[in-house]
């Protein structure tokens, strides 16, 4: 056998064996549901008296998106008995320029779901308006109406939920999740 001949067999093996490997899918790139989490760093929630009137603005802010650290969450300083029409705006602001993740989330209507929680339970009473092509409910826009005056909180949950929304809580993963002090005076 021609040494020669060996020599440029092993050559050309060793040349082909990452492209040969690089076409086998790792068990680890699998996706999940977490692989499609929005970077979200701000969640503003803005609220406009229904018969009219300045709007009022609450917002989160977690600087890196990560949800380690202690976020800055500003308060919801409402009307008693009054309607609001209310949109959420959320931001990725660890990119330049900065990414508006709310065109995201709408644009992917059927994978998210915004959740609102009040404590104590009617405190005030939120319904999600917009819906996704498969007519499910996603809640960048809604209508908040407030009950007499009192105080507790309004928690804020974005569910994830790509190829299994169903309307539920569950299944999926929480993207971001605010609870923001309210005062209804």
């Amino acid at each position: 056998m021609n040494n020669s001949w060996l020599t440029k067999s092993l050559l050309a093996l060793l040349v082909a064996a990452p492209l040969l490997s690089a076409c086998k899918k790792d068990q680890d790139d699998e996706p999940t549901p977490d692989d499609d989490n929005e970077q979200i760093t701000t969640l503003r929630y803005e609220l406009t008296p229904a018969g009219g009137g300045p709007t009022i603005t609450a917002t989160y802010k977690d600087a890196d998106g990560d949800g380690g650290a202690a976020p800055v969450i500003g308060p919801l300083a409402l009307a008693p008995n009054t309607t609001y029409t209310s949109k959420l705006v959320l931001l990725d602001e660890t990119k330049t320029p900065v990414v508006v993740t709310s065109d995201e989330i709408l644009a992917e209507a059927d994978e998210h779901i915004f959740f609102f929680e009040s404590a104590p339970t009617g405190l005030v009473t939120v319904t999600r308006t917009d819906k996704d092509q498969n007519n499910l409910e996603v809640g960048l826009q809604s209508r908040l109406v407030t009950t007499a005056a009192a105080t507790g909180t309004l928690k804020i949950t974005l569910r994830h939920q790509p190829g299994v929304k169903n309307g539920n809580y569950a299944p999926g993963d929480t993207d971001v999740e605010a609870t923001f002090p309210v005062t209804v005076r």
